[in-house]
Order: structure tokens, then sequence, then C-alpha cells
């Protein structure tokens, strides 16, 4: 069943260029929006040659991101936040498409009470037990924000970067055609070996994690 959404429009579109700590750099075309569901500043990020994918009928390769500050910004090694944007702005400059950075922090319960959740994890809870002790859903993110946008942005069929089952479903329901799911890489750390573990087994992320031998 298709979920009726409100229309976005785009505000502001500018051109940044962006450089990675590891060198790495490209280029990107910055909107802005009016209308989104949420209220909040969620951004698009186009890259590579997005026109001429849409244009073209191939569609545009989009990861919608959600903002990690101690991963994507401090590079926390408890999450695999940090390495997948880096991949995905360096993939999608390849394909053509979007990356949706999309201001949900912590499965959308916020910095604080992900750092309350980092805690309760360190006593032996996962991350999906740790936010339901604190009084919050599993995963409280709600992808309507990112399906406004890429409406508005004439992307309405995607190549969808993500080894979240629900990301998928939920823009399938909101009206944008996911023609197919494209995996990250693994980024395994030490610090970060049972968040990804939860996610395979809780909510059947496509991780390709090695077996423990």
């Amino acid at each position: 069943m298709t979920v009726t959404t409100t229309a976005a429009r785009i505000r502001t579109r500018v051109t940044v260029p962006l450089r990675f700590p590891d060198g790495y750099a490209t280029t990107a075309e910055v909107f802005t929006f009016h209308g989104l569901s949420d209220g909040r500043e969620h951004l698009a990020l186009g890259l590579g040659d997005w026109r001429a994918a849409i244009a073209g009928g191939r569609a545009p390769l989009v990861r919608p991101h959600s903002e990690c500050l101690t991963g994507d910004v401090f590079g926390s090694e408890r999450c695999d936040c940090g390495p997948q944007l880096r991949e995905a702005a360096e993939r999608i400059s390849e394909a053509g498409g979007f990356l949706l950075y999309l201001r949900q922090e912590g499965r959308g319960i916020g910095l604080y009470a992900k750092l309350d959740a980092y805690a309760l994890q360190d006593t032996g809870l996962d991350t999906y037990q740790a936010n339901l002790a604190l009084g919050h859903g599993e995963d409280e993110r709600d992808y309507t924000p990112a399906a406004q946008m890429l409406t508005a942005l004439g992307a309405g069929r995607i190549r969808l970067l993500s080894n979240n089952p629900d990301k998928a479903a939920q823009l399938d329901a909101l009206g944008v055609e996911v023609s197919d799911r494209v995996p990250t890489g693994v980024h395994l750390s030490e610090a970060n070996a049972r968040y990804l573990s939860a996610k395979v087994a809780h909510t059947h992320h496509t991780i390709d994690l090695p077996l423990a031998g």
C-alpha cells in the first residue's frame, strides 16, 4: 500500500566542494527544501552526473544516511556510520545520484539519548535493547522526508545504497520505486562487532560479517 505524502519543493541549491580526511575529493550540489514533513533541516547532495541518471532512464544511486555526529564527525568506531558516509560519497559520485543527509541522530532518538544508550550497551544490552530500555522504539526513523526530497528532485525510481531492509520498505510504501538494493561494504572493527552483529540478527541488515572461528 502506497502512503500519500505532501509535496516538498526545492528551497536552495548551492555547489559545495567536498574533501574527506583520507584526501578523497568530490563536488556536491547541495539542496535544501521547503515543506518537509518533520520540519527538520535535511539535505540532499547531488553527486556525479545525477541529472543524466534521471533523464537517461537509469535509476540514480541513493543513500539515505542518518546523521551520526560521533561517527561522521569524530570518527567513532562504535558504529560504521563514518566509513559508510565516505564510501557512499565516492560510489554515488561515480554512478550519479544522491546522498540524503537526514537529521535523525541515534535512529531518531537524538544525540544525548544515543549516548545514554551507549552507556547501557556497556552493561551488556545490544543497540536495540538499549533504546527500548530508555523508553524509545527500537528504530524511530521515518523516511517520509527522504521520499519528499527524492520526489522534488525528480527521482521517483532509485537504486538504494543501504543494508537496511526497512529503508527500502518505507520508501516503496511512500511511492519511491526501489529498483535495486545495493549493499555497502563491511566496515568492521573490534569496537563495532557487537553492534553490526545485532543489526544482522535483529533487523536482517545485509552485512556479510565473517564467521567467528
